[in-house]
This record gives structure tokens, C-alpha cells and sequence, in this order.
């Protein structure tokens, strides 16, 4: 070989070095920060969170190759959940992924930059969490999984399945400005639905026992339960007093119309964590929470056990069997 065939060779190499070395790197790993206020051995909130990993999976996130994810469980604590928070926004993750607003309150309060996406957090603009569901204008978007006016739906769903109810206990979280706002929109129509009310709040288990033993020390009572994170750490307690007590009680998800509660009347909360990966997938790759629109559902579920109303002797009337999405026999 001429020798200035071999340099013009050694040349092209040099000129290929530099791309092959780049093909070789590994892709860059993104960093996902995730703060839920629930316990970390649920099984209903695991399969929510599941939805979530697996919405991820789908478009192309995978943890160990290109993403990493540090998540923080609070067990509803409000004290861990503030500490939590805190330790993830001093990450500096691309994005952070929470629920409910006692984990968004926290995080909203820690940073005002860091990119936040929520699911089933109600009334993110009157919370003070977005300017608009069209144009949140901040760091924060995500999921909302219904609007004050469902209270008066679970309201009436309560009266029509069980008719001699005339009082309701409404279980909320006033320390979250959807606890309070709800129970403000539920007090709006009770008296145009015939139901006299009584706030009982959820801070721990004993103060639930009490408050509901002494609301049903009366007859003809019944249960609402407002959505919060402290309503799915105490859901069994709930769910065993409402049976104990004999007091009919509407939900807001599923799971407590399956596992023996009376009727359920809400939204998907696994879909919106699987919805809640997209638009994480979406910041991940340059998207601003500003330009995102909070997302409200487009459909409600209802769902009816018949078993615990043939024990709380009803009969629900069959023009409300036939609009239910599902009955449990």
C-alpha cells in the first residue's frame, strides 16, 4: 500500500472514531421523583402505581436503562409527607409524579420549578395549584377526577337508595382545601335533597370510631365519603363501621362498593394513574406542565352491592340498578 493511500485511510477511521464512540454511549437516564401520601404495601394504591410503571413501560421508559425513579411512601403522615417532599425536590428530578392533594400541597409548597404531575387532585385551581385547567400557567398539571358538583350526586344516590335516610354523616379532610370545598358544595343542595348533615373528619382512626358511633346513636342515618388520601389509609375501618352501625353510605371509588360498601359513584382512579404517565413521558421530552391542560374524566362509573343492601334491609329501586355500571350480587 502507497503511503498516502494508508494516511488517507487512517484518516476516514479517524473521521468514523468519533461517531461509532458516540453510537456506543448509553442512553441518558432521566430521573422521576414520586410522593405518594399512602401506604407502600396497599394493594389497591399498588395497582394504581402499577398503572403507572406500566404506562411508563409502554412509551419506552425503562427503569435501570433510561430512567430511574425515587419514590417516597407517607403512610398518610402529614409530617412525613412535608419531609418527603422536601428530600425529592433537593433530587433535582426532570419530573415528580403525586397524588391527591395532601401529596401535591406539599410539593407545591417546596417548589415552584421542578415540573409536578398529579392525579385525583379535585378543584386544582380553586386549591390554588393551576391559573386554569386549560392553561395551568405554573410547574404543576396532571388529573382531576371530579368537579364539587359530584356531591350532590352522591347525595342523591344515598337518598334514592335508601329513602328513609334523612341524615348523613359526610367523612372529609379539612385539612385539604378539597376536603372543606366539597363539604361546602354538599351543604349547597342538602336541604333541596331533604338531608340534614354532620362533618366528620378523618385525622385517625379513633376519632373516626367515635364520631360515627355517636351519629348513628340516631336513626335514619347515612354515610358519605369524600375523596382524600386519609379515605383510602382508613378505608376498611370505614367500611366495617358503616356494616356495624347499619347506616347505607355512598363512596367515591370502586374498591369500596367491592369490598362491601353500598354504592360507589366516580372515576377510574387506575386510569388516571396510567393517563398521568403520558404526561410525564410528554415533560420528559420537553413539554411544559404550563402548556398541558388539567384533564377532568369523561365518565363516571356506578356501582351497586346488592348483597349489603339485602343486609341493610333495601331494596334498591330497579330504575337505579338499571343505570349502574355494575352490580355486585
Amino acid at each position: 500500500m502507497r503511503r498516502r493511500d494508508f494516511i488517507a485511510g487512517a484518516a476516514g477511521l479517524g473521521a468514523a472514531w468519533p461517531l461509532a464512540a458516540h453510537a456506543q454511549q448509553p442512553e441518558r437516564t432521566r430521573r422521576i421523583g414520586v410522593l405518594m401520601p399512602y401506604a407502600a404495601n396497599d394493594p389497591q394504591v399498588q395497582a394504581r402505581y402499577t398503572a403507572f410503571l406500566q404506562g411508563l413501560q409502554q412509551l419506552g421508559w425503562t427503569v435501570g436503562k433510561n430512567v430511574q425513579i425515587d419514590s417516597r411512601w407517607s403512610a398518610g403522615n402529614e409530617d412525613d409527607t412535608r419531609k418527603y417532599a422536601a428530600e425529592l425536590v433537593a433530587l433535582a428530578p426532570n419530573v415528580i409524579f403525586t397524588s391527591g392533594s395532601a401529596g401535591l400541597g406539599p410539593l407545591w409548597r417546596a417548589t415552584r420549578t421542578v415540573p409536578i404531575v398529579f392525579a385525583l387532585v379535585p378543584d386544582p385551581v380553586g386549591s390554588g395549584f393551576a391559573d386554569s385547567l386549560a392553561r395551568p400557567g405554573g410547574n404543576i398539571t396532571g388529573f382531576t377526577p371530579f368537579d364539587y358538583g359530584l356531591g350532590a350526586k352522591w347525595l342523591e344516590l344515598l337518598k334514592q337508595s335508601a329513602p328513609p335516610v334523612t341524615r348523613a354523616a359526610v367523612l372529609r379532610d379539612a385539612a385539604i382545601a378539597a376536603g372543606l370545598g366539597m363539604w361546602g358544595a354538599i351543604q349547597s343542595v342538602s336541604a333541596s335533597i331533604g338531608l340534614e348533615l354532620r362533618p366528620v373528619d378523618m385525622r385517625d382512626p379513633g376519632e373516626i370510631e367515635h364520631a360515627i358511633a355517636a351519629f348513628a346513636g340516631r336513626p335514619n342515618g347515612g354515610l358519605i365519603l369524600t375523596g382524600s388520601a386519609l379515605a383510602i389509609v382508613h378505608r376498611d375501618l370505614i367500611i366495617a363501621l358503616a356494616a356495624r352501625h347499619q347506616l347505607p353510605a355512598v363512596y367515591f371509588d370502586r374498591y369500596f362498593a367491592a369490598a362491601g360498601g353500598l354504592i360507589a359513584y366516580g372515576s377510574n382512579n387506575v386510569e388516571q394513574y396510567r393517563l398521568a404517565a403520558g404526561y410525564v413521558d410528554r415533560i420528559l421530552k420537553g413539554e411544559k406542565p404550563a402548556d398541558l391542560p388539567v384533564q377532568a374524566p369523561t365518565k363516571y362509573e356506578l356501582v351497586i352491592n346488592l348483597k349489603t343492601a339485602k343486609a341493610l334491609g333495601l331494596e334498591v329501586p330497579p330504575t337505579l340498578l338499571a343505570r349502574a355500571d355494575e352490580v355486585i350480587e
